[in-house]
């Protein structure tokens, strides 16, 4: 791996700014070495007169956007989402199909509250499955997030890959059928 290129996506993936100790603790690459990238990185991104830009402030560098398209942003970018509502569709994808009774049961009758936004947001499906429903992830949720697969089995190891990163979505384990047989 290239060490402009692996800086370039830690400052992508990054929530926050980084300190080059950040940058050199998570890569593993020398500090000079992160320094010259993050300083080829930012000439460049200056050169090709990009949207993006690589800000560097108080020792801490972040990529984003140049202010004046901002407004572009706010046209295309998908809607925040509370940890708990994140929490809600993680435990969903990871264990689809799930009942929405079994789900309740694991998150709390806030749960339908989540379920209720998640529909809206167009990432949920649900369907009828006697007193309650069957809850799955969407087409939308996989392309959205960039998983490149709608498949349950792909979806449950981009979650496993993504918890051991810097996003963690939370893994509720929702109860089987066979341990609990109640519905709503």
């Amino acid at each position: 791996m290239r060490d402009k290129t692996a800086v370039e996506a830690a400052l992508f993936a990054a929530t926050a700014p980084l300190t080059v100790a950040d940058i050199v603790e998570r890569t593993g690459l020398p500090e000079a070495d992160v320094r010259y990238a993050l300083k080829d990185l930012r000439m460049e991104y200056d050169m090709r007169d990009s949207a993006i830009i690589i800000s560097a402030t108080g020792g801490e560098y972040r990529m984003m956007l140049r202010p004046e398209y901002q407004k572009y942003t706010d046209l295309f970018a998908r809607p925040e989402m509370p940890p708990g509502v994140m929490r809600t569709l993680s435990a969903i994808a990871y264990n689809q199909p799930v009942l929405q009774s079994k789900l309740v049961k694991a998150r709390g009758p806030r749960a339908y509250e989540d379920v209720a936004r998640l529909i809206e947001m167009g990432y949920v499906y649900s369907r009828p499955s006697g007193p309650t429903y069957e809850l799955t992830t969407t087409k939308k949720f996989s392309e959205d997030f960039g998983i490149g697969s709608t498949r349950k089995e792909d979806i449950r190891k981009w979650i496993e890959k993504m918890s051991t990163g810097n996003y963690t979505p939370k893994k509720t384990n929702v109860p089987d059928e066979e341990s609990d047989t109640e519905s709503e």
